[in-house]
């Protein structure tokens, strides 16, 4: 009888232990499923003050393929797409796509920074921006422009006395506009001036700060999960309606005329800019992550290398050319996509459709 005990007992806390590793083992999977998978529950609010605050979003590390495939090249520049035909603009995004690793997971904004952000960074602050200091200029809407047969196609002047307060839409801007007419060196300030006040908070510390995202990091973002596709919800651009702000079948204001080139064929409800998130859950990509395609070309971290992106950040100390990416509420389809890519002309360079989304992770460079 003492032996059949002690086998049943011994039985018992076989079976005991197998039960607890296997527990174990469950929710360690599942730990990991929720740190590789991120869910709507993902995403925090940083505090701005004045009752503003901006949305994260949290990506996990990941692999994907930066750049465009010849035949995604070939339907940019078809009369679908829209794009300028033989340049060398599309070469830009490299000979074929590359697979590339994000290595870290990191926060990334689930818009590009409003102009109510922008403000409160601003009064906060007292920042002055690239295109207010004194000689300072930016790329704006020339009002004078008009559509006849001899009219440049890209209606854009260098001005001064226009910035982020005033990007010469014709229109007064919103507080849920996208910032424009921001510089690299802007972005950069509204970042650096937002890691001092949360370190200062106590809500990170030196391992994290506020930064533009790396090109890898804001292509693998914009991809939502995609391996490769012209666009984050694929490569149709008929499935784009109703997702993004683009060149599309929107009078221009006060005019009965809309964008020349190549158009979506639908009505997107805005010539110009359109709010951040105005599309809500249709414009925001398996991250989360809204308006990554279209809206306005959103600076990132690198210096431009013609012959395409780079996994690693693209540091220069001198004479930098940042990247921008995503497209603009001017651009045809074609020129919205993933893969797109330019560089500006500097670091102080600001222009009525570039903005710039920004991430939390691990410092750069």
């Amino acid at each position: 009888m003492l032996h059949n005990r002690v086998q049943r007992t011994a039985s018992f806390s076989l079976r005991f232990m197998l039960t607890i590793s296997l527990i174990s083992f469950m929710v360690a999977s599942i730990r990991d499923l929720s740190a590789t998978e991120p869910t709507k529950e993902k995403s925090q609010v940083v505090d701005l003050g004045n009752d503003v605050g901006l949305e994260l979003v949290y990506i996990p590390a990941g692999e994907f393929k930066m750049g465009s495939t010849p035949e995604e090249k070939a339907w940019a520049t078809g009369i679908e797409g829209g794009a300028t035909p033989g340049t060398e603009r599309e070469s830009y995004e490299g000979e074929a796509p590359r697979s590339m690793r994000v290595k870290d997971g990191f926060w990334m904004g689930r818009t590009e920074v409003s102009v109510g952000q922008f403000k409160q960074f601003v009064n906060e602050s007292g920042y002055v921006s690239d295109a207010e200091k004194p000689n300072g200029s930016t790329q704006v809407f020339d009002p004078n422009w008009e559509i006849t047969a001899k009219a440049p196609p890209h209606p854009w002047i260098s001005v001064e006395g226009k910035s982020w307060r005033d990007p010469g839409f014709g229109f007064p801007v919103r507080d849920s506009y996208p910032v424009v007419c921001i510089s690299w060196n802007d972005g950069r300030a509204f970042c650096e001036w937002l890691t001092k006040k949360e370190r200062a908070a106590g809500r990170i510390n030196e391992d994290l700060e506020y930064r533009l995202p790396t090109e890898a990091e804001w292509e693998y973002a914009c991809r939502g999960g995609q391996e490769s596709t012209a666009f984050w919800w694929g490569d149709d651009l008929k499935d784009g309606e109703g997702r993004l702000n683009i060149s599309a079948v929107d009078f221009l204001p006060g005019r009965n005329k809309i964008w020349p080139l190549a158009n979506a064929p639908w009505s997107d409800g805005y010539a110009f800019v359109s709010p951040v998130d105005h599309y809500g859950e249709n414009g925001r990509n398996g991250f989360g992550l809204a308006d990554m395609c279209g809206g306005v070309w959103e600076i990132v971290l690198d210096h431009f290398d013609p012959t395409g992106g780079h996994e690693e950040l693209n540091w220069v100390e001198e004479n930098r050319r940042p990247v921008c990416k995503g497209g603009n509420y001017f651009d045809v389809p074609g020129n919205a996509r993933c893969a797109v890519r330019l560089g500006l002309m500097s670091d102080s360079y600001s222009d009525s459709r570039d903005g710039f989304r920004i991430c939390l992770g691990k410092p750069q460079p």
